[in-house]
């Protein structure tokens, strides 16, 4: 399962400041264009309450919450279709990603330079989609090239090459994949998600700015971008300070500045959501843990997250919902409360399920 998401952008935007803030690392961010050559790459957890109060009842030996990975992409500029700023390396970076978190600059600092002198947040979303843009007609003229002789050939392939000179003047018009409609024909999507293009994967709009100027900004990215597109407004350095606070003193930091909790915690769940991912638990004395799996599947398949073996051999599974759990006091208090049910093969499982899986040995 892909949990990995490109975190990309114009040079000196915020990109590796926020990878700093998400990740804990020292990754270098300086204000000069392409400091981030070859993509860092971090494991982040997503920030749930719920795991925490479950470690907390249980008291476990171990807590392990739910991950996915952020690939800090070096900035793009224009021209890096053609290959401006080593812009072919990079876009291949964001090929390898299955949703993309782009930054957006909003803040005025005259210290941090901008690659295009100014800031102005709707043209630089469309720079950089333009350039997107630019590589997926690339992609898809390279296909309609080799789909065109195959298609002479076997006139199977004909709807195949049709939708793809549909895809390729849709693109010519400024407009990204994922909002092209695909035909409900299973050689068609399948021809369509194998392209891997850039500008079909979900979008999370982080816009850097700071609280007093968050919402016109906001606003006026909302503007430029698909109405279903996440926006998170977020002032970046001052995540990154809270990030490198010890925990007593980050608490009392984000008392002080009104916030229960670091927006990096929005966004690692953002992201999460965004990939149509959920969790359940697991609570037991030698761990809690919150496991990934898609929204939709089954109990036997959940099951199979942990091991193989228990998909294989599922028999059912105990489930209880997270805060009836909490508030019972654990599985001999929901079970005696009667909150406790029974999962068979078709039970699909809901986000925060706590569950015990029952299977033969």
């Amino acid at each position: 399962m892909n949990l990995s998401l490109g975190i990309v952008g114009l040079p000196n935007v915020g990109k590796s400041t926020l990878f700093n803030a998400l990740t804990n690392n020292d990754v270098p961010a300086q204000n000069y264009p392409f400091c981030t050559i070859d993509p860092n790459v971090g494991i982040v957890p997503v920030m749930d309450p719920r795991l925490d109060k479950l470690a907390e009842l249980v008291r476990p030996a171990k807590v392990t919450p739910a991950v996915v990975e952020f690939w800090d992409i070096a900035g793009l500029v224009k021209g890096a279709a053609s290959g401006a700023g080593l812009g072919n390396k990079f876009l291949a970076n964001i090929r390898n990603v299955s949703a993309i978190v782009h930054v957006v600059r909003a803040f005025e600092n005259g210290n941090i330079t901008h690659v295009e002198n100014s800031v102005d947040p709707k043209r630089d979303i469309d720079l950089i989609n333009s350039e997107l843009i630019l590589k997926d007609i690339e992609t898809v003229s390279d296909k309609v090239k080799f789909m065109d002789g195959r298609a002479r050939a076997d006139r199977k392939l004909q709807p195949q090459l049709d939708f793809l000179l549909a895809l390729e003047k849709h693109l010519n018009e400024g407009k990204l994949a994922k909002d092209i409609e695909v035909p409900n024909d299973e050689d068609i999507q399948e021809l369509f998600n194998s392209l891997f293009l850039l500008t079909s994967k979900p979008v999370i709009y982080v816009v850097n700015t700071d609280a007093s100027n968050a919402e016109a900004n906001v606003s006026l990215v909302k503007q430029v971008i698909n109405p279903g597109d996440m926006v998170v407004p977020m002032d970046i350095q001052l995540e990154f300070e809270i990030s490198a606070l010890p925990e007593p003193d980050k608490t009392q930091y984000l008392q002080e500045l009104g916030m229960n909790e670091p927006t990096l915690a929005k966004l690692s769940r953002a992201a999460y959501d965004l990939l149509g991912l959920m969790s359940f638990f697991t609570a037991g004395e030698q761990e809690v843990r919150a496991w990934t799996i898609t929204k939709g599947t089954k109990a036997p398949q959940a099951a199979g997250v942990i091991h193989t073996d228990f998909e294989k051999k599922f028999i059912t599974a105990d489930i209880v919902k997270c805060d009836d759990f909490l508030s019972a006091g654990g599985w001999v208090g929901a079970k005696e409360q009667g909150k406790v049910k029974l999962g068979g093969k078709d039970y699909v499982m809901e986000d925060g399920d706590v569950v015990l899986f029952r299977h033969n040995a």
